[in-house]
């Protein structure tokens, strides 16, 4: 059961990193509807870990280096989110 959660937690940060690359790509489409559906769901669930990085790392000659910073900190949050699922239940 334990090791259900476990691969429950570790795909959602998964799909959440997955969703960061997606947005990334789109911004580099100039003709992409930001009012259709999906692509403001895709927004609305990668915002909140955006701005808060995008107050702190500016952009770099133009170029907006926080999707990858963000990638770099949710694997370490997903990483440590199982360790100590695995130690606390001791799985």
């Amino acid at each position: 059961m334990i090791f259900l959660v476990i691969d429950l937690v570790s795909r959602a940060f998964q799909l959440l990193m997955l969703l960061i690359v997606v947005r990334a790509v789109l911004s580099w489409i100039p003709s992409v509807d930001y009012w259709h559906p999906l692509i403001r769901a895709i927004v609305r669930v990668t915002d909140p870990i955006l701005q808060p990085l995008r107050r702190v790392i500016p952009p770099l000659g133009g170029i907006d280096l926080t999707p990858l910073v963000a990638l770099f900190l949710l694997e370490l949050a997903r990483a440590l989110a199982v360790r100590l699922l695995a130690v606390v239940f001791g799985a």
